[in-house]
């Protein structure tokens, strides 16, 4: 078994401080974003930031459904971490001030990933299509952003 290593990264039309409490925004933007593989979303407890549980059903195939419980931690300003209870997978985001009014969002998630041949497809192919993924996320982010 070995880690699976999945990142991404995208400019958002933002002050970095918007684009974090956006992110943080777990009762009203963050369901606005999600693109289609995620399901069932609600929030458990918290809403905002540190402290909030989140739930979601994440689809990475039609065949291969995370039910996840995911709580929300920020060990530095401008860095949430989401923490699956139901797994080894931790997603950070990290968002960081470009130029003015811009900001540059980094995901990345890691899990530890199956063993043998199924492993290494996992290795293989998940990172790139989880990728899509958060390119699709921040892409809605920039576009939730610039409207409000």
């Amino acid at each position: 078994m070995s880690q699976v290593v999945a990142t991404s990264e995208g400019i958002v039309r933002a002050p970095a401080e918007q684009v974090i409490a956006a992110l943080g925004d777990y009762e009203t933007v963050r369901p606005r974003i999600l693109p289609v593989q995620f399901s069932e979303y609600r929030v458990e407890s918290g809403g905002q930031g540190a402290g909030t549980a989140v739930h979601w059903r994440f689809a990475a195939t039609s065949k291969r459904v995370r039910d996840q419980l995911l709580d929300v931690t920020e060990p530095a300003p401008g860095t949430l971490v989401e923490t699956d209870r139901n797994s080894s997978m931790v997603t950070t985001w990290t968002v960081l001030a470009a130029d003015t009014g811009t900001t540059t969002v980094r995901v990345r998630t890691t899990w530890n990933g199956a063993g043998g041949i199924g492993g290494f497809f996992e290795r293989t192919f998940a990172p790139k299509g989880l990728a899509r993924v958060y390119a699709d996320l921040l892409t809605r982010l920039d576009a939730e952003l610039a409207v409000g």
